[in-house]
């Protein structure tokens, strides 16, 4: 018989109990609707209060541009130097997010933004197109911030309340993006009140409008929404490291969902502001008073959120991918009318509205799929580079845009702009196709 190679445990040995099972992470945790409700609320009226700035550099900040250049090749420059302030802002802000929460991370972009708004008023003062672009390109962070803030709506939202409450959050921009560019009408009695040209003193009221928003959600988004679902759902609370760009586009890579509504969400907001940014230079060139072009931009980002909560609802029923394919076909026919009635401010009118109507659609469809499509952390840095690219596509839209305007003039801008809508459409529904595959 083989002896027992195991020798026995001394005499004076104390026996030890075998160490109890490791107790199982604790199971995802729903937030309290009342905490939900009171964070969407929140957001949203931060929302109204920045949407005052976002109005003004649409409007205004054109035919800054275009006074202090010289051209109106560089009417698109203003755009351009926000959506590329908002691309370069928004992974450090979703980096911040993970870090310190959302609340730090909205209130620091809204402070930047509101420094942002100073600069462009200093510009205009001492009358240097590069201090302009400074400034904008800051504001361009607060328009990162509002991004942001439609997936913040979603930290604490259950599957069938994230594309409701995301929707809200956009559709109450509505209010404050339709008040801004009707501020042009307060510009002449500020500028005679404070000495500031008339066009810049337009930007008063987008510092006190970012600077407000920033103190609504430093003072009342408690607890955090971000930190809150992520003990909720069964781990810490604390800081967590930044995600590497490489490693966000590959995780992005592992959801084809996602990449389908992030193609849709890139192409729509490359037509949007193309069109959009070129459209007030347009109307000035044909005659249009400073008042109409106001209240065209208006009706234009009251297309853009008004209808945001119905666009949420439909997502819901119809599925997202049908309603972001939607909306890029509402552009198309957006670009259609606006082309072909160039001449007439009407229809240019009637355009502006469809194109806000379809970036709606295709906006808050694509973030409901990509807010819902990719779990945990690694969502919050992949939100922030589906954000960044956003701002580029945005950037080369305004870009190119003022370029096509004097080139080929307004028709053929909205020409091309159609066509890319027709293109991200058919890039939509091949990768959901492949998806689904």
């Amino acid at each position: 018989m083989t002896a027992d190679p195991t020798p026995p445990p001394p005499a004076d040995a104390v026996p030890v109990a075998p160490l109890p099972p490791s107790p199982a992470p604790p199971a995802p945790t729903a937030a309290p609707a009342g905490l939900r409700r009171r964070t969407v609320g929140l957001l949203a009226l931060a929302q109204v209060l920045s949407g005052v700035a976002a109005g003004s550099v649409v409007s205004v900040g054109s035919l800054i541009a275009v006074e202090l250049s010289g051209s109106d090749a560089w009417a698109g420059s203003v755009t351009t130097a926000a959506t590329l302030g908002a691309a370069l802002s928004a992974l450090w802000l979703a980096r911040l997010a993970l870090a310190r929460g959302r609340r730090a991370s909205l209130s620091a972009g809204l402070a930047l933004a509101s420094v942002g708004a100073v600069v462009v008023v200093v510009a205009a003062v001492v009358q240097v197109f590069a201090l302009l672009l400074v400034g904008a390109a800051l504001m361009g962070v607060g328009s990162a911030v509002n991004l942001q803030a439609r997936f913040a709506a979603t930290d604490l939202s259950t599957a069938g309340t994230r594309a409701r409450d995301l929707s809200l959050v956009v559709w109450t921009s509505t209010v404050g993006a339709v008040t801004g560019p009707n501020l042009v009408r307060l510009g002449e009695p500020t500028s005679r009140l404070t000495g500031l040209p008339e066009l810049a003193a337009v930007f008063v009221f987008s510092a006190v409008g970012m600077v407000a928003a920033m103190l609504v959600l430093w003072v009342g988004l408690r607890p955090d929404p971000l930190l809150t679902a992520r003990a909720l759902g069964g781990g810490a609370a604390g800081p967590r490291p930044h995600v590497p760009l490489r490693a966000a586009l590959a995780t992005l890579g592992r959801y084809p969902r996602a990449v389908a509504a992030l193609v849709g969400i890139l192409v729509a907001h490359a037509v949007m502001v193309a069109v959009m940014s070129m459209t007030p230079v347009h109307m000035a060139g044909h005659g249009a008073s400073i008042e109409l072009v106001g209240l065209t931009v208006s009706l234009h980002i009251a297309g853009m959120y008004a209808l945001s909560p119905v666009m949420g609802a439909l997502a819901d029923r119809l599925g997202a991918t049908a309603v972001l394919v939607g909306g890029l076909a509402v552009l198309v026919v957006a670009s259609v009318v606006s082309g072909v009635g160039g001449g007439s401010h009407g229809a240019v009118t009637v355009g502006l509205v469809l194109l806000g109507v379809g970036w709606s659609a295709a906006n808050v469809a694509g973030s409901a799929v990509m807010a819902g499509a990719i779990p945990g952390d690694e969502r919050v840095t992949v939100q922030g580079v589906s954000d960044a690219l956003m701002s580029l596509a945005g950037a080369g839209g305004g870009a190119l845009a003022g370029v096509a305007l004097a080139q080929v003039g307004y028709g053929g801008l909205t020409a091309v702009a159609g066509g890319l809508a027709v293109a991200g459409a058919v890039a939509v529904v091949a990768v959901a196709r492949r998806a689904r595959g």
